[in-house]
């Protein structure tokens, strides 16, 4: 799954591709370096960014939907909004990346009327102006893990079908740095409730706080920790780099089909 923030203030790319040519561009990059999905977010939801209208989100996020319809990967649309899920939806939208949770009942009702979407729930601990202010867990993977089997449970009592959803464990939204490596390294005990996994680690915070590395030096941190998550289970990796991340799996990969050979 391959970022694209056609936002001003993204933690990572500082407004990189927020103008509709330079984000459709980075896609259709992203595109030929092997991404299967293009997550498509309007509104940048890194540690005290504000929000932003109904309005401003749409007019930057459709005119790279239109733009990809036709490109041959699935389109993702990372909002929280209904009226924008109702809008990416009936444009042709594949699925919907919550960073809440699919809290809200009308999207809820939206996602199930909507009967080919898939639905990315992701954890996070209050929101996204507060939610680095103090977080705390009992016990950061299983009470995240019962939050989101709670929410996918939701969804299917609403009609979603089970296999249409996937679940985010949300790392770096409302989480400490040592709380995503303690859920990084039990991701496994997530993963065991047959839900895909969406990992989202790239160049975030937690990967400079233990190499030291600024934004754009964290490629070779991000790999790594994308590598730790697929051994625990992850299924869909969403990476800035998707290129390098493809390549770092195909020698992970080669090198559990050769496990079992005796050449």
């Amino acid at each position: 799954m391959g970022i694209v923030n056609v936002t001003p203030d993204s933690f990572s790319d500082g407004g990189q591709h927020a103008r509709t040519e330079s984000a459709i561009r980075h896609a259709h990059n992203l595109i030929q370096e092997g991404a299967d999905i293009v997550d498509i977010g309007g509104e940048s939801t890194r540690p005290g960014a504000l929000p932003v209208s109904v309005k401003d989100e749409l007019a930057r996020v459709t005119p790279v939907i239109k733009a990809l319809l036709h490109s041959g990967v699935a389109l993702s649309v990372d909002t929280c909004k209904s009226e924008v899920m109702q809008a990416v939806l009936d444009m042709g939208a594949d699925i919907i990346n919550d960073v809440t949770g699919m809290r809200d009942p009308a999207a809820q009702r939206l996602v199930a009327r909507h009967g080919h979407c898939g639905v990315c729930i992701m954890h996070m601990q209050g929101e996204p102006g507060t939610m680095q202010a103090a977080p705390h867990y009992n016990d950061v993977t299983r009470d995240i893990k019962a939050e989101l089997l709670g929410q996918a449970q939701v969804l299917q009592a609403q009609g979603v079908q089970v296999e249409r959803i996937s679940l985010d464990p949300g790392f770096g939204f409302g989480k400490t740095v040592e709380q995503n490596y303690v859920l990084l390294a039990n991701l496994n005990l997530i993963a065991e409730t047959g839900y895909p996994l969406v990992l989202g680690v790239s160049r975030k915070s937690m990967i400079g706080a233990v190499t030291g590395q600024s934004v754009e030096q964290r490629l070779t941190g991000s790999i790594t920790a994308a590598l730790a998550g697929v051994i625990r289970g992850a299924r869909v990796l969403r990476v800035h780099d998707v290129r390098e991340t493809r390549d770092a799996l195909a020698v992970w990969r080669a090198v559990q089909d050769a496990e079992n050979k005796n050449v």
